[in-house]
């Protein structure tokens, strides 16, 4: 670690591990929990999550949180991820309370922040068919009327939707020059009238959704922060969502080196351990190494986020960790694979499953294109 943790988060980090190994710590009960499989994430072990006060580590004790620092956050997560616990949009939630948290009405936070801390999934939309990385192209519009805003359009990709509480909508009230002006936030409850939720079928199950809004009304009341200041509002939560999906490659990228470290120690071949062969040894040597870089920078700008002014390029850091981690996360399932042979083919082993959760990873939360953009223009690109 770069940092020394203190006697608490080391305490949190044992912890987690110990609830990993009690709650999931087989095959068996991670089937169970996820319908083999068809289901990656699990509110019944989110609940159990949130009992222990994890749900909402980083927010507020106002609103019912725990009010840890963004270590605290990233011993978690990265801790329940190396436990291959099924609450992976356990992140997604953060990264969504965190906006509630920085612009919504204190009735609003009370309200959806305090659910959070019960277990409950919040979900944030954004994507559209035509506006994926280029967010601010979206088309899904927010016509104002009098009784509040109506929503038209559709959205894709959306995480969590199909089992959110509720989700944070980001669409366009006004249209101008600038299509980065002109974009509101909205809180839209769970089974509002003239939503409809369509999940989408990916290679990890049932995890994102396209949504469809048909003359959907939503009281003033419904706006997050300031009408038509929504993409100022998003950039202001950027570094933390990079950080916790950061975070979470990192457990998925250690829980996949132990697991291949394991097999190639126990499996023989030519009269020896498959892992005594200098091609194996060496491979993972150098994915040590990577994975070690990556635990440096995560924890690094961990801190950074807990001490303003650490850092003098806060947002450069975070775009490097979710990069890193996030590279690292789907070599080491691509090479564990590979190195594994046969069996790191077959479901009766997780390296199939350390693949269905981060083969993606380098995709969501911004791609890591935009990411590589964002470090180049930092350096006067």
């Amino acid at each position: 670690m770069p940092i020394a943790l203190t006697a608490e988060q080391q305490d949190l980090a044992s912890s987690v591990r110990e609830f990993c190994r009690r709650e999931v710590g087989t095959k068996e009960q991670r089937d169970k929990l996820t319908d083999f499989g068809r289901n990656s994430h699990s509110l019944e072990l989110n609940r159990k999550v949130a009992e222990l006060g994890w749900a909402a580590i980083d927010v507020p004790e106002e609103y019912g949180g725990a009010g840890g620092s963004h270590v605290d956050l990233c011993v978690m997560l990265s801790e329940l991820a190396k436990g291959m616990a099924p609450t992976p949009w356990l992140g997604t939630t953060l990264i969504t309370a965190g906006i509630y948290n920085r612009f919504a009405s204190e009735e609003l936070k009370t309200q959806v922040l305090g659910r959070v801390a019960d277990g409950a999934a919040l979900s944030i939309s954004m994507s559209e068919a035509g506006a994926g990385s280029d967010v601010a192209a979206l088309v899904c519009r927010a016509e104002k009327t009098e009784q509040g805003r109506v929503i038209n359009g559709s959205k894709t990709w959306c995480t969590n939707a199909h089992l959110a509480d509720s989700i944070l909508l980001v669409a366009r009230t006004t249209r101008g020059d600038k299509k980065h002006h002109g974009l509101t936030m909205f809180h839209v409850p769970a089974g509002t009238e003239g939503l409809d939720i369509k999940p989408i079928d990916t290679m990890n199950g049932t995890e994102v959704n396209d949504l469809y809004f048909t003359d959907c009304v939503l009281p003033d009341s419904a706006v997050i922060g300031e009408v038509d200041q929504g993409w100022k509002q998003l950039m202001a939560g950027l570094d933390t969502e990079r950080l916790i999906l950061a975070a979470q490659a990192l457990g998925t990228a250690e829980r996949a080196f132990d697991d291949c470290l394991a097999f190639v120690r126990e499996r023989s071949q030519f009269g020896q351990a498959v892992g005594s062969f200098l091609t194996i040894k060496h491979r993972l040597a150098d994915l040590a190494t990577e994975i070690e870089c990556a635990r440096l920078m995560v924890f690094d700008v961990a801190q950074s986020a807990d001490e303003p002014g650490r850092s003098p390029n806060l947002s450069r850091a975070s775009s490097m960790a979710k990069l890193k981690a996030t590279e690292v996360s789907k070599a080491m399932s691509i090479e564990g694979m590979q190195m594994m042979g046969g069996y790191g083919y077959s479901t009766k082993f997780d390296m199939v499953q350390h693949q269905r959760v981060f083969l993606g990873a380098t995709i969501f939360g911004g791609t890591n294109e935009i990411q590589r953009e964002i470090i180049g223009r930092s350096l006067g690109l």
